[in-house]
């Protein structure tokens, strides 16, 4: 407790250090604004709205550049806006409206860009010299087009961050596997339930058990000392997302959602030795002008969203060489670790003995059907396969160590294939 106590003091000074700039430029400028801000938070961004508004920060700013890496079945792109003055080693990935029903996010990434790409006061330029910020504005731009959670063939793509079955999906895959970002920050909104669950925005970090340990605290450091305390000086109440409290007590009564399934993205990017969190903000009123007025209580989920925001990136720039260091170390654990692959349970939730590989083979071989099958999500996910006189293997000795289990074991709840365990492998 007295460590939590102490970063958040200090979380309180990093807040000040790197902020969402309220203004983007100077008086005379004007910079884009999105159909949400013109609107006063009448209505949501269009898409049109989005991709004239995208195009306008890449125009006005050296620092953006946008690219697509994706494309939806409905043939709309999948977009990345990179932020940033000059390469980084350091990058914070924000993936915005995964549920397309959910638009509060997409609305604060959005102006985060813009802001960030127009900021002129020394502190946050010096924050874009030593970090590349990421964001896909729009993650699922079929299902924020038809208003849906999942996208146009009906699947919630924040299920299919093993399988890769969609496009948004595999997209996401690929990139996280090629820009191997330090942070990866999912920003949704969620419905309450009263009087068990009504914060103004809830927060978790992966609970899969198969996350360093290292990274799993940095990003549990990441929500109780810095997200939420940046909310809660803002004026926001907070919580542990899928936990219900008795609102006299505070003390948990049941958990509803927010397990260890790694097939959600907070939990693969744990999985993947990136520092994950969700976040999730409230998407009914919180007060009776907010019921009266739809506008309002628009403009407080998406404020709740940015003051959040602010705790990200300010843990970003205090604790930079932290978390590139422990990623870092993450990422060559699983090239020398032994130990056991967990496929149930949670950092809260005690697995049972069937759902503890305790001594993982040395790998995993496939038949050249299931390879047919499997290969091209293997790739994707950057597991590294080898081909020898037997066909192909798939060694636990990488750095996607624990992901090799989850994908072809069969005692893993979302295995992609059951291959066969080898025992023994030969050669590097």
């Amino acid at each position: 407790m007295n460590r939590v106590r102490a970063l958040t003091l200090t979380a309180a000074l990093a807040a000040s250090l790197v902020a969402v700039p309220a203004q983007a430029a100077t008086a005379g400028d004007s910079p884009p604004r999105t159909g949400f801000e013109r609107t006063d938070g009448a209505r949501w961004t269009t898409q049109p709205e989005e991709q004239d508004f995208l195009k306008a920060v890449d125009r006005s700013s050296g620092r953006v550049s946008l690219t697509r890496f994706g494309t939806t079945k409905q043939d709309r792109p999948l977009q990345l806006v990179r932020i940033g003055t000059s390469p980084s080693p350091n990058k914070v990935l924000l993936v915005c409206s995964q549920h397309g029903d959910e638009p509060s996010g997409r609305e604060a990434c959005l102006s985060t860009v813009r802001d960030l790409a127009h900021a002129r006061d020394s502190r946050t330029r010096r924050f874009l010299d030593r970090t590349t910020v990421l964001v896909v504005p729009t993650a699922n731009p079929d299902g924020r087009a038809a208003n849906t959670r999942g996208n146009s063939d009906g699947v919630d793509i924040n299920r299919d961050h093993l399988a890769l079955q969609t496009a948004e999906g595999r997209a996401l895959a690929a990139l996280i596997r090629d820009q191997r970002p330090d942070i990866i920050y999912d920003l949704h909104e969620y419905g309450a339930t009263p009087p068990y669950y009504d914060k103004a925005l809830f927060d978790l970090w992966p609970r899969n058990l198969n996350t360093h340990d290292a990274v799993h605290d940095e990003a549990q450091t990441l929500s109780e000392a810095y997200v939420r305390p940046a909310a809660q000086r803002a004026g926001h109440s907070t919580g542990t997302y899928g936990i219900w409290t008795d609102p006299e007590t505070g003390e948990p009564v049941k958990q509803v959602a927010g397990d260890g399934q790694e097939r959600i993205l907070r939990n693969m990017s744990g999985v993947k030795h990136s520092v994950g969190l969700l976040i999730e903000s409230r998407v009914d009123p919180l007060t009776e002008a907010e019921k009266a007025d739809e506008a309002l209580n628009n403009r407080r989920r998406v404020t709740s969203q940015l003051d959040a925001l602010k705790g990200l990136f300010g843990y970003t720039d205090q604790r930079r060489g932290r978390i590139e260091a422990t990623t870092a170390r993450a990422r060559l654990a699983g090239l020398a670790a032994t130990g056991p692959v967990y496929v149930g349970g949670a950092d809260n939730d005690t697995p049972e003995p069937a759902e503890v590989i305790q001594n993982p083979p040395c790998g995993y071989r496939l038949t050249a059907a299931q390879y047919t099958e499997v290969g091209d999500e293997l790739a994707l996910h950057g597991v590294r396969v080898r081909r020898d006189a037997e066909g192909v293997l798939v060694p636990l000795r990488q750095p996607l160590r624990a992901l090799v289990p989850l994908l072809l074991d069969e005692r893993a709840t979302y295995h992609l294939t059951a291959a066969e365990s080898e025992p023994q492998c030969s050669g590097g």
